[in-house]
């Protein structure tokens, strides 16, 4: 049964189109509404600046690090405000988030629960929306880069994304949701084999471990807080805090996007998207195969190993 989701960034967009999905159609549902939702996104950005050609392919494949076009973008975004470049705020993600997410139904499910992070960029703190608060404008705003996009207003408050302070949040969760096998989808890796000497490979991995900061730093309180094996002291009772045994699992993507290149991310050709999907699904798989007797009976995730 699924309980809960909480996401942060693709990661928000992916929670609430599953979501969404999954009340229409079960897990049949939930793989068709995502199916079509990135097949839209990869459709809108064929009519951007970023295609590739078929030259760019053959030479860095997948990679977009030496793209004319990304190479100009890269250029702009150091010289100019989205706010310049951009000044009517234009986001082409509202009009496909609001095509396939229906906001009202989910926030009234009383099935799913939704944790969608988000950054105050007055306070710098973080912004957790839940399921009721759920909107097309809290979703931007936790995907909210802050050299591509305006910050997204949400009442009196703006946001950015919500990777700058929980990338995704673990203890809501752990906290609101009744089941005790919590698995994470971990999408940045903590782990690189080499250390960067490119300027562009500094930068890129300074943010890699910037947007993994705060996720290490939950999994580590975590490991502080474990009594016996997968006890959490993070239930409050009349009696204070309830010790709860969580069962916590790890999907890792270490070693299977090395090589893809930083800004692989800002491709979405299909056949990419297709390809990514696939990867996904051998590492599910594989992980299934060799955990799926511990599911509902044992943690498969050691959180000694982040202290």
């Amino acid at each position: 049964m699924l309980d809960g989701l909480s996401g942060t960034s693709a990661g928000a967009m992916n929670a609430v189109v599953l979501a969404s999905g999954w009340l229409n159609g079960g897990r049949v549902g939930a793989k068709t509404a995502l199916h079509g939702y990135w097949r839209a996104v990869s459709n809108t950005a064929r009519m951007g600046p970023l295609q590739a050609g078929p030259l760019e392919y053959l030479i860095h494949g997948w990679n977009r690090d030496w793209s004319p076009a990304y190479i100009m973008l890269s250029a702009l975004t150091k010289m100019a405000s989205p706010y310049q470049l951009n000044p009517t705020g234009f986001n082409p993600l509202r009009r496909l988030l609001e095509s396939h997410v229906d906001f009202e139904r989910l926030r009234n499910n009383k099935r799913i629960k939704l944790f969608i992070a988000a950054t105050n960029v007055q306070s710098g703190m973080l912004k957790l929306f839940r399921t009721h608060e759920l909107s097309v404008d809290a979703v931007l705003a936790s995907a909210c880069l802050p050299l591509l996009f305006h910050a997204i207003r949400i009442e009196e408050a703006h946001y950015w994304d919500g990777g700058y302070t929980a990338n995704p949040p673990l203890l809501p969760l752990m906290r609101e949701c009744r089941s005790r096998d919590l698995l994470l989808v971990q999408l940045e890796p903590l782990w690189r084999g080499r250390v960067p000497t490119r300027l562009q490979e500094i930068v890129d991995r300074s943010n890699e471990i910037a947007f993994n900061a705060n996720l290490l730093n939950e999994l580590q309180v975590l490991a502080a807080l474990e009594g016996p094996p997968g006890c959490f002291p993070i239930r409050r009772s009349r009696l204070g805090l309830l010790p709860v045994r969580y069962r916590l699992h790890h999907l890792e993507t270490e070693g299977v996007i090395e090589g893809m290149g930083r800004t692989s991310r800002i491709n979405a050709d299909w056949s990419f998207l297709l390809h990514l999907r696939d990867l996904g699904r051998q590492q599910a798989d594989a992980w299934l195969e060799a955990h799926k007797g511990d599911i509902g009976r044992r943690s498969t995730m050691t959180l000694n190993r982040y202290l």
